[in-house]
């Protein structure tokens, strides 16, 4: 597929950031990833979903059409929950999902790429989303245990029956991006990426030079980036922003072909990552968080 990017302006205190076309669909370049929708350790439900469903309508009205989850947060009450705050979903937004892992308990995971469950985590995606098709589907994770052509095979199958539009990858090699080529096109790469975190860097330039649009989730270091004391601090009393704005300002900044998803259960930190598309960094303050990588 072509990577399209584009200026977008701000509307009120929503989003202002350009925007990328993903499975179709022309979106901003700040996402929503929706895991923390869920009880303690994306297990369970929330004690009380009302904020939740508050949370994502909010979502909305901000601007963010980009929203990813997955079958296993919760499991499936993200999912629901989404379902409930917007469905039927605007035209405009793109709700991604991913297949092929399980969840036994809060932050216990493993990876289950048997094409049966795949075909099933689809089916009952689509059910939970209230859906006919899913417009881009995610292989969570590889399974080293099945062979990878069965794993891809199985999504070239939903995709040839109609159930999902596009085929994403997360955590993968450049290698397993080429390979999956071979069987069906690529639609997203989704791999851990932040100002400090960069060992996907060599697939972030793989995914620009082919317009294959690069998901980065952990975009805050699993919020570490935002605490005060951290390494964004100088440059945040520099710019009157905070530092976990910082750390999205510079994504949206380093590549037109990155699209951060930082997640939030709660409002203020919502619209204080919103707000991170509005922030200017200059020359030399991008070259001091180039020189942070790890």
């Amino acid at each position: 597929m072509d990577l399209h990017s584009s200026d977008h302006a701000s509307t009120g205190d929503g989003i202002a950031s350009r925007t990328i076309e993903i499975a179709g669909k022309t979106v901003h370049r700040l996402g929503f990833g929706a895991m923390r929708l869920t009880g303690p350790g994306v297990w369970g439900e929330p004690a009380d979903r009302g904020p939740f469903i508050q949370l994502m309508r909010r979502v909305i009205e901000l601007g963010v059409d980009f929203i990813d989850t997955a079958s296993v947060y919760g499991p499936h009450v993200s999912e629901e929950i989404i379902r409930t705050a917007l469905h039927p979903y605007p035209a405009h937004v793109l709700i991604t999902t991913k297949g092929g892992q399980t969840q036994s308990g809060p932050g216990s995971y493993a990876t289950l790429g048997r094409p049966e469950y795949l075909r099933q985590e689809c089916a009952l995606s689509l059910r939970r989303l209230g859906v006919d098709h899913i417009d881009l589907y995610q292989l969570h994770q590889v399974d080293p245990a099945v062979p990878f052509e069965d794993q891809i095979g199985v999504m070239r199958e939903l995709k040839d029956e109609g159930k999902i539009a596009a085929i994403g990858l997360n955590e993968v090699t450049v290698d397993q991006i080429v390979a999956a080529r071979q069987i069906v096109d690529i639609a997203s790469v989704q791999n851990q990426y932040s100002v400090t975190t960069r060992k996907h860097e060599n697939v972030l330039d793989y995914c620009t030079r082919e317009g294959i649009p690069f998901i980065s989730w952990f975009p805050l270091d699993i919020g570490a980036l935002a605490q005060p004391g951290g390494p964004l601090d100088a440059i945040a009393a520099q710019t009157g922003a905070t530092p976990a704005q910082i750390a999205l300002a510079w994504q949206l900044a380093h590549s037109e072909n990155l699209v951060p998803i930082p997640g939030t259960a709660s409002m203020a930190h919502l619209e204080e990552n919103v707000a991170a598309t509005t922030v200017q960094l200059s020359p030399q303050q991008l070259a001091k968080l180039d020189a942070l990588a790890g």
